[in-house]
């Protein structure tokens, strides 16, 4: 397998959406829509990884940057590998990206993850990120809960 990170673009939206279907059965996956208008936003930018071998799309996430131009945060908005592709250091890659585009300008970065999601969890931890708060019946339809975790501009990432 060969693997590639590269920006996202419209034509990845569709498999993005298929990927969001598998990953969060229950929710409210993100649509084809939802992910070509967030691909457009100023404030965003949406990354994947792709097998060169197979021609796939393997992988995706997306960060936002908001807050002040002098003072800014970053938030990851989602983040995704296939279940065929996982524990292939795939979301490792995308987490290096995101890390270091908001530790350019030591910002923190925000996000939200299932309280029943203990491996994303712990990769979340491996980058340096801690637990804050809970936020009740965060995902929809479901009522799952989420941990709402940030981690502080400039943190090294943990390469056990």
């Amino acid at each position: 397998m060969s693997l590639v990170l590269r920006e996202l673009k419209a034509s990845d939206a569709a498999r993005c959406a298929e990927l969001e279907t598998v990953l969060f059965p229950g929710e409210t996956p993100w649509s084809q829509e939802v992910f070509q208008a967030e691909f457009c936003q100023p404030h965003t930018f949406y990354l994947g990884v792709q097998d060169t071998e197979a021609d796939l799309l393997v992988g995706y996430a997306g960060i936002g940057r908001m807050g002040p131009a002098d003072d800014p945060e970053y938030e990851i908005h989602t983040i995704g590998t296939d279940p065929a592709h996982q524990r292939r250091g795939i979301g490792r890659m995308m987490m290096d990206n995101i890390c270091f585009i908001a530790d350019r300008e030591k910002a923190p970065i925000f996000l939200e993850v299932r309280v029943d999601n203990a491996p994303a969890m712990s990769l979340y931890e491996a980058y340096g990120f801690h637990r804050l708060g809970l936020r009740r019946n965060y995902y929809q339809p479901s009522g799952a809960d989420a941990y709402t975790y940030k981690r502080e501009g400039g943190q090294p990432a943990d390469d056990s």
